[in-house]
């Protein structure tokens, strides 16, 4: 089993050799604007258009909470969009977007995904943003759904690397 990686940096620049998979949580209402999908636009275009495509098409597309769409954006680079969380947050009132179920349904379909491709995954702290969630529910998911399946994971944290 591997144990998840951490370092100061830029998840969008990952780390390492071989086939890498970016990893994170996207919401279920289509939108796409603010927090660490801005990174993934600005580093590349395909993974905001293959989502609202996604999202779009939902009727037929599979498009819902749990749901991960893999991206490629380069020979040896993936970005996963993975839906954990239902709606945005309009304000600081109610309940918080994260849900912990879709995040680790797609965490599942994202380790199947990554020992395919024989590929890390490289990722935000996924969920804790502008979801609301905490880091000390999503880890053990991480950990149960990757980790424990020898895939290797590296958490950023946003600073200078």
């Amino acid at each position: 089993m591997s144990e998840i990686s951490y370092l100061r940096g830029d998840a969008t620049a990952p780390h390492g050799t071989g086939v890498k998979i970016i990893a994170h949580v996207c919401n279920d209402a289509g939108r796409w604007g603010r927090g660490f999908v801005l990174a993934l636009s600005r580093r590349w275009p395909e993974p905001e258009a293959a989502f609202r495509r996604w999202r779009r098409e939902r009727a037929d597309s599979g498009f819902g909470l749990g749901a991960v769409q893999l991206v490629q954006v380069g020979p040896y680079t993936w970005v996963a969009n993975m839906i954990g969380q239902h709606g945005i947050r309009i304000g600081r009132t109610g309940p918080d977007p994260v849900r912990y179920e879709a995040i680790d349904t797609a965490l599942a379909a994202l380790g199947d995904k990554a020992l395919e491709l024989g590929a890390s995954v490289h990722m935000p702290r996924i969920g804790c943003g502008l979801a609301g969630g905490r880091w000390e529910r999503v880890e053990p998911l991480i950990t149960e759904r990757l980790t424990a399946r020898d895939i290797a994971v590296t958490v950023y944290d946003a600073g200078a690397a």
